[in-house]
């Protein structure tokens, strides 16, 4: 069958979400995968998945694949790093150590090389969910939690991610002994001398000791509480999220029916 015939009265919307669908059990597809999943030529699948990719709806993989991008997954709460009881019981957390510190809080997750968070103020309402952070992970506190307690090809990507772009101030050694010292000390402190501000953060972590996320404090020059009054907090807050996330079974997500399409034939 021709592409033109293929293709012939499905509109955009049916089209795009055609590819989108091709990803309703997870994983990754190559472009040919996604034509044939999605019934459509490759010339029309490789310029609608262009546009997602650049929306950044789909995400393109080293390997030359596609898979959900971050956005999508958060709302549809499918990140892999993001249990879905973490967010909502983050949120009063860091609200709680924001109001008590009078500093800016995060809750972060590492999704690929990138970093999500979630970050709420003294006295602001907290937000409503994780977005993208475009600081990269070696470059803040939260970032470094996240790194050192990951698996190492985790930390080998995003350094030489972070090489090949030029945007490595320090060299992989010694990042590499830095963040082992923060496995010991399970203490993430970054600081900015010039600025004045100073970032702490403290790992989070769920079942079976696995990392979750990380918290983290902004500490300003006109912030009235101490380093070692903010960094006492983090810890306090960081091991009750800990506790709770690791006694909280996780929900049992919906199973797609596809018993009855197959039955019906």
């Amino acid at each position: 069958m021709a592409g033109g015939a293929i293709e012939s009265g499905r509109s955009v919307a049916s089209r795009v979400s055609a590819i989108l669908m091709a990803f309703r059990s997870g994983g990754t597809h190559s472009l040919t995968e996604l034509a044939g999943l999605a019934g459509l030529p490759i010339s029309t699948t490789h310029r609608l998945v262009g546009e997602l990719v650049s929306r950044r709806v789909l995400e393109r993989t080293d390997g030359g694949g596609y898979r959900v991008g971050l956005p999508l997954r958060m709302i549809g709460g499918i990140s892999p790093l993001a249990p879905p009881p973490l967010l909502e019981r983050a949120l009063d957390v860091i609200t709680d150590v924001a109001a008590v510190t009078g500093t800016a809080v995060r809750v972060g997750v590492l999704d690929s090389r990138r970093l999500a968070v979630a970050v709420t103020h003294p006295g602001r309402t907290p937000a409503d969910g994780f977005t993208e952070d475009r600081t990269p992970p070696h470059a803040s506190a939260l970032g470094r939690v996240l790194l050192a307690f990951s698996p190492d090809e985790v930390l080998d990507e995003v350094v030489a991610a972070r090489a090949a772009a030029g945007s490595l101030p320090i060299s992989p050694e010694r990042l590499r002994r830095l963040l082992a010292t923060v496995r010991l000390t399970r203490v993430a402190v970054h600081r900015d001398v010039n600025a004045g501000w100073c970032e702490v953060a403290a790992p989070v972590f769920g079942s079976g000791g696995s990392l979750v996320a990380a918290l983290e404090a902004t500490l300003l020059p006109d912030v009235g509480a101490s380093l070692e009054q903010v960094r006492g907090a983090l810890l306090v807050a960081a091991g009750s999220l800990s506790r709770q996330l690791a006694t909280t079974p996780p929900r049992e997500e919906p199973e797609l029916d596809t018993d009855s399409d197959t039955e019906a034939g």
